[in-house]
């Protein structure tokens, strides 16, 4: 089994002991991402849950890009939220990334995300052959 650690500088680096995604037997497992601004490292949509979604799966595309895939390769996606009462906005925002056959997806409530974010989405996806 063969296993590539995937980075890229158009994605938030790292704020912890992890890799950005992992590519094993073609299948790319990413880390969560928060609405970090790549350049900055800092939390960007000032708390407002369509701006920070947008923010995340800009993210999520890039590192899915560079482990050689892509959205529309996702086979499941999971969702970590503050606040369920913002399930809604969220969900719109979603929706716009993935509008044809989307991936299987678990949503959950959490305390807390990593520097006060309001979600969190990580992704499990196939390799472009």
């Amino acid at each position: 089994m063969t296993r590539q650690i995937v980075h890229t500088e158009q994605a938030p680096a790292a704020i912890g002991p992890y890799s950005q995604a992992v590519v094993s037997n073609g299948v790319v497992t990413t880390a969560g991402q928060i609405a970090l601004d790549p350049g900055s490292g800092e939390l960007l949509g000032g708390g407002d849950i369509r701006a920070e979604t947008h923010q995340v799966l800009k993210n999520l595309k890039e590192v899915l890009n560079a482990a050689g895939s892509g959205l529309g390769q996702c086979l499941r996606c999971d969702v970590y939220m503050v606040d369920l009462g913002e399930f809604d906005a969220m969900n719109e925002v979603y929706a716009s990334y993935f509008e044809v056959d989307p991936p299987a997806r678990v949503t959950v409530q959490v305390s807390a995300l990593p520097k006060g974010a309001r979600v969190e989405i990580n992704a499990v996806a196939t390799v472009l052959a």
